[in-house]
């Protein structure tokens, strides 16, 4: 049985600022594992080491070459001043591009620490392995920073604008040498200041230890702990999947949590696996759907339909600007799966007013009893 008490009663205790990497990630860390045996579990913990170079350098030095780029095209100083600063430019854009490739191994500045842990449940048969894996994530840690995450999104969107329309003006401008000229540089000029704005506004946008994380991502935690709840009594086990129960640590810095734990699960057949992933939910669920819901979930698609008011479904992504998730680096990986957020809530998130009172307690178990329903669909639908 779903309970809302004990959801909120997990919301509340996990909710409180857990930089990853810090003793306040380990501390939560603790509570989740201390509660998973509890419940007569033997979690599995996965320790691992990163730097926060790719999440919180990497892109705003990226971000900063690239209008470098801008401006010196855009000002055209002498021809070996441009020469020089293009090539320049491009030679550490492209050193970046190699040194992210694996960002989880990348050790330049501090080097931190922190941890995955997570258990598995077997099939009713015989308590054995199966081929067929169904695997539950959220993260545990949690940041703050000056601006929200909604306030960042629109900044790299700015950004993402104005890059292209900027270099498309200074390429016009250098077509026409009349009145047409001038006005495409002052536009150009202007796009050019909008720009650099949104560059320099990125770099104040520092990380913090102040939000509570609530939203994010102690709802996603409530939620996966009150469904290992639910599942770790043998009557609700599935058929025919393995359940993996996974909390991740360091999300907030390159999903460095969920790139370390894949070593489990790349050799995982494809076909023969569901992911989903729970982060940043509050009064509303929307669904990112990649290859987890369809035409034969009937009864959970009619329970969707019921509560229309706070649910949703969409067709995800592979990329969104300004985010990241653990979901959407599986997706990238080729895993069929499930995301649930809420964007209404990004306002709130990384920032200090992200606390359990901007959480409906209803939602997050409607959600939870959705995949009851789903994923016994899912477990049926295999025998048919």
């Amino acid at each position: 049985m779903i309970d809302e008490t004990r959801i909120l009663e997990n919301l509340k205790e996990v909710s409180f600022p857990r930089l990853s990497g810090t003793e306040f990630e380990k501390k939560c860390f603790n509570i989740v594992k201390k509660k998973i045996e509890n419940l007569n579990l033997s979690p599995i913990v996965q320790e691992f080491s990163f730097s926060t170079f790719y999440s919180r350098i990497y892109p705003k030095l990226a971000l900063t070459l690239l209008s470098w780029l801008f401006i010196v095209l855009f000002l055209n100083f002498q021809i070996i001043f441009t020469f020089v600063n293009l090539s320049l430019t491009i030679f550490f854009i492209l050193i970046l591009i190699i040194l992210t490739r694996k960002p989880e191994i990348i050790r330049l500045g501090h080097e931190y620490y922190s941890q995955n842990i997570f258990v598995k449940l077997s099939s009713k048969p015989k308590n054995e392995s199966s081929d067929y894996n169904i695997l539950l994530f959220s993260h545990i840690d949690s940041k703050g920073q000056v601006f929200s995450i909604k306030t960042r999104i629109q900044l790299y969107y700015v950004w993402v604008v104005t890059f292209p329309l900027g270099l498309l003006f200074t390429i016009l401008n250098s077509f026409f040498l009349t009145e047409v000229s001038l006005l495409l540089y002052l536009l150009g000029f202007l796009i050019l200041g909008i720009n650099c704005m949104a560059t320099v506004l990125l770099w104040i946008n520092k990380t913090n230890n102040k939000s509570k994380g609530a939203i994010d991502n102690g709802s996603g935690m409530s939620c996966v702990l009150e469904l290992l709840n639910y599942y770790s009594n043998p009557k609700n086990r599935l058929e025919n999947y393995d359940m993996w129960f996974v909390f991740t640590g360091a999300e907030e810095s390159g999903t460095m949590g969920v790139r370390n734990f894949y070593n489990y699960m790349k050799d995982f057949d494809r076909k023969r696996t569901f992911i989903a992933n729970f982060d940043s939910i509050a009064n509303k669920v929307i669904l990112w759907d990649h290859g987890l819901l369809n035409n034969k979930n009937y009864k959970s698609i009619n329970y969707i339909l019921e509560n229309k008011d706070i649910m949703s479904i969409e067709k995800t992504r592979r990329i969104y600007i300004g985010t990241y998730s653990d979901g959407l680096f599986l997706l990238n990986k080729k895993f069929q799966g499930l995301g649930n957020g809420d964007k209404s809530t990004y306002s709130y998130v990384h920032s200090v007013n992200d606390d359990v009172d901007k959480i409906n307690i209803k939602v997050l178990k409607k959600l939870c009893k959705f995949y009851t329903i789903l994923l016994s669909e899912v477990d049926i639908n295999l025998k048919k």
